[in-house]
């Protein structure tokens, strides 16, 4: 019989919820082929501009852009200013996620 703890845990408890939420969101964003190769990208080369994620990628800056968006809106990136150019980097989560993924530390 379970214990307390998994009761408080379970599916359906506020707490709960709003992990599965956020658990669900992430695996959401990383499930988009193109957002997995940008991920990647971001993995192999850590930091990089959207222009360079489109070159490693051979996509278009602007569909790197919208994708990136994603990411950081599901707290799997992170982005600072330097200068004009916004330098993107997978965040802890998100370097977790995806090497879960991709089955490579």
């Amino acid at each position: 019989m379970p214990g307390p703890a998994a009761r408080r845990s379970r599916p359906g408890t506020a707490a709960a919820l709003v992990d599965i939420t956020t658990a669900a969101e992430r695996a959401k964003a990383m499930a988009d082929e193109t957002r997995l190769r940008i991920a990647l990208a971001l993995l192999a080369g850590g930091e990089m501009c959207v222009c360079d994620l489109a070159w490693v990628c051979g996509l278009a800056q602007n569909l790197v852009s919208h994708h990136l968006r994603a990411l950081r809106a599901a707290e799997l990136a992170v982005s600072r200013r330097e200068g004009k150019l916004v330098i993107y980097r997978l965040t802890d989560v998100g370097h977790t996620l995806l090497t879960s993924l991709a089955g490579r530390p």
